[in-house]
């Protein structure tokens, strides 16, 4: 099978398409997380069933985020100073799938036995959960502000031999 022709941003498709999937992962679960604290807050129980349904799709969505993520690291041309943040970050990333997908498990039990309450124990973890979600921001945010990856200027570059 011919390999598909990468555009000068070492992509098969004109623009990536991680950062996108990612940034509505996390505003899902941000929001999530907001309906939940303010609905805990105010006693208004609707607010638990939307925080629900966004976690719900942001659950979803994290794997699609994370299947890009990787296909994209794949044609990142990586060089010895970005390795470790890539590292990290890609680990990150999978953690994150599979603790927003128990958390999510969770908050459906929690939804099943009691729409009408939120124990505080599960606003704890969420709280611990947005805390991972800034950590992984930072990563990603350093891997293309700081090392440029699928950048046009620094692909370039790096296909003349600069590291």
């Amino acid at each position: 099978m011919p390999a598909l022709p990468l555009n000068n941003q070492n992509l098969p498709y004109p623009d990536p398409l991680h950062p996108i999937i990612v940034h509505f992962v996390i505003a899902m679960v941000f929001f999530s997380f907001f309906c939940d604290v303010v609905g805990y807050f105010t006693r208004n129980v609707r607010l638990f069933e939307v925080g629900f349904w966004n976690l719900f799709v942001a659950a979803i969505a994290i794997f699609v985020a994370i299947f890009f993520g990787q296909f994209e690291a794949g044609l990142a041309q990586v060089y010895p100073a970005v390795q470790s943040t890539l590292n990290f970050h890609t680990l990150m990333g999978w953690s994150l799938g599979a603790i927003v997908a128990a958390i999510t498990a969770w908050r459906f039990v929690i939804r099943n036995r009691n729409p009408l309450k939120l124990p505080p124990t599960y606003l704890g973890v969420a709280t611990f959960l947005i805390c991972l979600i800034f950590l992984q921001v930072y990563l990603g945010s350093k891997l293309f502000w700081v090392y440029g990856l699928h950048v046009e200027p620094v692909v370039e570059a790096m296909k003349q031999g600069v590291s």
